[in-house]
């Protein structure tokens, strides 16, 4: 694929996950509530997400993301869900160290409730199947094409999820006293609820 549509898309991609949104919102408060090893898990389940969107857009299945949307709403609830006992479980937490991420906490749970936000995310949906045929001549697509679209994707959702996740997790190193990590776990908390009422609401 020629050069510069490459880079319209990485340009146009990087701006898409930049922007604050539900998936942002929930990585802040998993690596403030757990570091970033606990946020990790959710931007790979965010990628995924992506990922199958992408696959819909590239290959013409937009009609068939349209027709299932009542599956996409109820993996949009499934997540909020999710989200909400992990904002309560914050909340919830006494402070210490040994108390910032929630008990029992499941490295497959964490990966599927960032993939079923991405799922239930308007924004993404928008993205890949309303922008992306803007930008990408999808008629033109072949693997070689595909294979480099995909590795940009892969690339700069990392690139930006693993950052937002770092530098939560530094500023929660910064605090050591009980009192901020209480306050530590209580933004972790209203932040994974705010994300939740995003993905239930945002239209």
């Amino acid at each position: 694929m020629e050069p510069f549509t490459l880079l319209t898309f990485t340009i146009a991609y990087a701006i898409a996950v930049l922007v604050p949104g539900p998936g942002v919102a929930a990585v802040v408060a998993r690596a403030l509530g757990g570091g970033f090893k606990g946020a990790f898990p959710m931007v790979l389940g965010i990628l995924a997400g992506d990922l199958v969107y992408f696959v819909f857009a590239v290959f013409g299945l937009a009609t068939i993301a349209t027709l299932f949307g009542p599956v996409f709403v109820l993996i949009r609830w499934a997540g909020a869900a999710y989200l909400l006992y992990i904002a309560y479980k914050f909340w919830t937490a006494r402070p210490g160290a040994e108390q910032m991420k929630p008990k029992n906490e499941a490295w497959l749970k964490t990966f599927l409730a960032g993939f079923s936000l991405t799922m239930g995310n308007p924004k993404t949906i928008v993205f890949y199947l309303a922008i992306l045929p803007t930008v990408i001549p999808l008629d033109q697509m072949n693997p070689v094409a595909f294979g480099e679209l995909t590795a940009i994707v892969v690339i700069v959702l990392l690139l930006i999820g693993c950052g937002y996740a770092w530098l939560a997790s530094a500023a929660r190193e910064m605090f050591r006293s009980e009192r901020a990590l209480g306050r530590l776990n209580k933004t972790a908390g209203a932040m994974m609820a705010t994300a939740a009422g995003l993905v239930v609401f945002q239209h």
